[in-house]
Order: structure tokens, then C-alpha cells, then sequence
């Protein structure tokens, strides 16, 4: 891992670095006082560490750790990224700024990369907060095996149909569309039983990208592990309940483990 730029003080107290990981810019900030322990924030799929700005302020006594995944943000452009190789990224970041022990604050896409951190160095992680979180398998309706089915004899007879895909899935280029496919593909059911970090799960009641029954599956798989649903609140539950969520999360971090 090569240091790509000079360390800049925003504040007296923050700073913004890039880092090489794999070939690729990995841009993050520092801020906080560091008086009660380190947070990491794990943004969602198309966000950036900024979009946990403003909530993570009300956390000034942590050192407060935000990582703009690559593609997003200010990081570069990845190459041949799996789901395994962001868990990588986060783990590298932590060797490198010597953290031993760090609380995981993680949103959506950036919930499933906590998961397999906290599965894979169980040792890294004091307490994990998963909001609205993805990672598990989602329930499918009939149609949309109906919908592939078709995708594929359509595809066979060299005329695929141009509304396959999400959204998120036509923004991408050709190498982020294999990224893609291969996180979406990869379920986390299997790891969530290794994690031995105190749990917090927070979703929010209204979200459809990832219901609650997403919420509750995360519950029964990790074993050290509470759950709130709170009602007006979708898939960002951060932002719909800015001052519920950290309430609940300053609560949840205070705790003995």
C-alpha cells in the first residue's frame, strides 16, 4: 500500500488521504478526537463516505473513519473488485492506520462488506452496526423467474431484451457490471453465525430495497445481536431519523461488551 498524497489538516483535527490499494486511488478522511475508540463508515452502493457527514458529527469524541469505495466518491476506478476484495480494502485500511480494535458503521452495500469483516477478522471488530443493510438472499415473486427465463431464450436467439437490469446495474461500465453481478449474487447467510461483535441492526420500517424481513433474518444469524425497526423511515433510516438512529447507536457504543 503506497501513500499517494500528502496528509492535508482540515480543522486542526481532520485530514483527507489517498491511498493505492490493488492499482486503485482509495480516497478517505479522518476526523474526531479519538477519546472513546475508532468508527468506520461504510457507505451504501452509488454514495460516498460524505453522505455520512452530517450524522457522523454528532460523534466528535470518536476518531471517525469514512472510505469512499471505488468506484464512488473520490476513489478511482477498480478492477476485477469482488465483494471479497472491498472486505480486503477495509482490513488493509485498518493495518495501515494500526487500528486493533474499531466499531463498523455500516449502510446497505456497506453493510455487507462489515459482515464479511467482522466474520472474517472477528479479532478487528469491537461492535457493528448494520443499518439497513444488505447481504441477504431476498425473497424472489414468480415473475421475476419468469422475467430471467425469458432474458435468457432471448439472449440464446441473440436478441436480449433492453430492459434487463436494474438501474444501478445499466449506470455501470463492463468491468463494474462484473463487480456488480458478483455482489448481488453473493449472499452472506453463511458468515453472519461467525460474527462475534456485539450487534446492533437497524432498519427502517418503510424500506423497500432491503425490508424487514431482511432485518430479522440478520437478527436470527447473528448470535450477540439486537434489532430496532423504526417506523418513517425508509431504506435511509440515518437521514429520515437522523436524531433516533444516533441515539440508539451513542446508546448501543456506551455499553459493556
Amino acid at each position: 500500500m503506497i501513500l499517494l498524497c500528502n496528509q492535508k489538516k482540515l480543522h486542526g483535527i481532520n485530514r483527507s488521504v489517498f491511498l493505492e490499494f490493488k492499482q486503485t486511488k482509495v480516497y478517505y478522511k479522518i476526523c474526531g478526537k479519538k477519546r472513546r475508540g475508532t468508527n468506520i463508515f461504510l457507505h451504501g452502493w452509488g454514495q460516498s463516505g460524505a453522505s455520512f457527514y452530517d450524522f457522523a458529527e454528532n460523534f466528535d469524541d470518536y476518531r471517525n473513519i469514512f472510505v469512499d469505495f471505488p468506484p464512488f466518491g473520490k476513489s478511482g476506478n477498480p478492477k476485477d473488485f469482488t465483494i471479497f476484495t472491498y472486505c480486503e480494502l477495509v482490513i488493509a485500511l485498518c493495518e495501515h492506520l494500526k487500528i486493533d480494535k474499531c466499531n463498523l458503521i455500516a449502510h446497505s452495500f456497506g453493510g455487507r462488506v462489515a459482515i464479511l469483516v467482522s466474520s472474517l477478522r472477528a479479532d478487528l471488530v469491537e461492535k457493528l452496526i448494520l443499518i439497513d443493510s444488505a447481504g441477504m438472499k431476498p425473497r424472489r415473486p414468480l415473475s421475476y423467474y419468469v422475467n430471467i427465463c425469458c432474458y435468457k431464450i432471448l439472449k440464446a436467439m441473440g436478441a436480449p431484451s433492453k430492459k434487463a437490469g436494474s438501474q444501478d446495474y445499466k449506470k455501470l461500465d463492463t468491468n463494474m457490471k462484473k463487480t456488480f453481478v458478483n455482489i448481488v449474487n453473493t449472499h452472506l447467510e453463511e458468515y453472519c453465525p461467525f460474527i462475534q461483535a456485539s450487534t446492533l441492526i437497524i432498519f427502517g420500517k418503510d424500506d423497500k430495497e432491503t425490508p424487514v424481513y431482511m432485518a430479522k433474518r440478520l437478527k436470527k444469524l447473528i448470535k450477540n445481536s439486537k434489532l430496532c425497526v423504526l417506523s418513517h423511515a425508509g431504506h435511509f433510516a440515518y437521514i429520515d431519523r437522523k436524531m433516533a438512529v444516533f441515539s440508539l447507536i451513542d446508546s448501543f457504543l456506551k455499553e459493556e461488551a
